[in-house]
């Protein structure tokens, strides 16, 4: 069956960096776009960013726009999340997601 697990997540400080992954398994990894989103404390669930199969293209959402970065090891069928200069609106749980699919989550906490 399909199984998305992301790990990574931590309290950080502001203007810090963490790096999350999304480890995979279940079907053909580089056949498909993948997601990342996340979900703050009494808010609705956001798109962080994306990445296609074939030539990993990625879009942001504006808010994380040239602070994050999501790659793609297709040999390892596992997903990032590179997030740097990170803020305290940036605390959430942070989800992968991959068709249907989603992962239960990582909780990251930006907090001085």
């Amino acid at each position: 069956q399909v199984q998305l697990v992301e790990s990574g997540g931590g309290l950080v400080q502001p203007g810090g960096s963490l790096r999350l992954s999304c480890a995979t398994s279940g079907f053909i990894f580089s056949n498909y776009a993948l997601r990342w989103y996340r979900q703050a404390p009494g808010k609705e669930r956001e798109l962080v960013g994306y990445i296609t199969n074939g030539a990993g293209e990625t879009g942001y959402a504006d808010s994380v726009k040239g602070r994050f970065t999501i790659s793609r090891d297709n040999a390892k069928k596992i997903m990032y999340l590179q997030m740097n200069s990170l803020k305290p609106e940036d605390t959430a749980v942070y989800f992968c997601n991959a068709m249907q699919y989603w992962g239960k989550g990582t909780l990251v906490t930006v907090s001085s």
